[in-house]
């Protein structure tokens, strides 16, 4: 199972949307403190929407107690200060991927010390960043995709109709 981690994430609307990615992707999600809200906040739930029971998520008191519950975890960490390309690694199916605050990112000294692991997602121009939640469906579906989509519904259905078949002559 993929691993998202905020780490003292600031907004809870994005939070609550995160949460209902990692549903839909079969991910865990783990906050690290301090966080910019309380966990039971309405906003947090609306975005998550009913999906928020179902989220498999932990909490931390710093960076130190994540490190301490997650030995010897493979983190990612996401920042526009990378190097390297989302698209540039190979993901496990049980690696950890890290997302900064909405303000400032992932911490400097946090992110000198993984520089092999730093990815990040191109943008055009001088924007700065895109939306936290963006970002991290972005990065998580393409860990998704490299670890096969695991346990993943792959087709869909129509509700009222069905898809036609049309035979094409030649």
């Amino acid at each position: 199972m993929l691993n998202i981690v905020l780490h003292e994430p600031e907004i809870p609307a994005n939070t609550g949307n995160i949460g209902r990615t990692c549903v839909a992707a079969n991910a865990r999600l783990h906050l690290i403190e301090p966080l910019g809200f309380r966990l039971n906040e309405k906003n947090l739930k609306r975005a998550g929407m009913d999906y928020w029971e179902k989220l498999d998520v932990t909490t931390y008191i710093d960076y130190e107690d994540f490190l301490n519950r997650n030995p010897g975890a493979k983190i990612y960490m996401a920042t526009t200060k990378a190097p390297k390309l989302y698209t540039e690694v190979g993901y496990e199916p049980d690696c950890y991927i890290m997302f900064g605050k909405e303000s400032a990112g992932i911490p400097e000294e946090l992110l000198v010390k993984h520089k092999d692991d730093c990815i990040r997602i191109p943008m055009a121009g001088d924007i700065r960043s895109l939306n936290l939640g963006n970002s991290v469906a972005i990065v998580l579906y393409e860990a998704l995709r490299q670890t096969g989509f695991t346990d993943m519904t792959l087709a869909g259905e129509l509700h009222r109709l069905e898809w036609r078949h049309e035979i094409v002559n030649g």
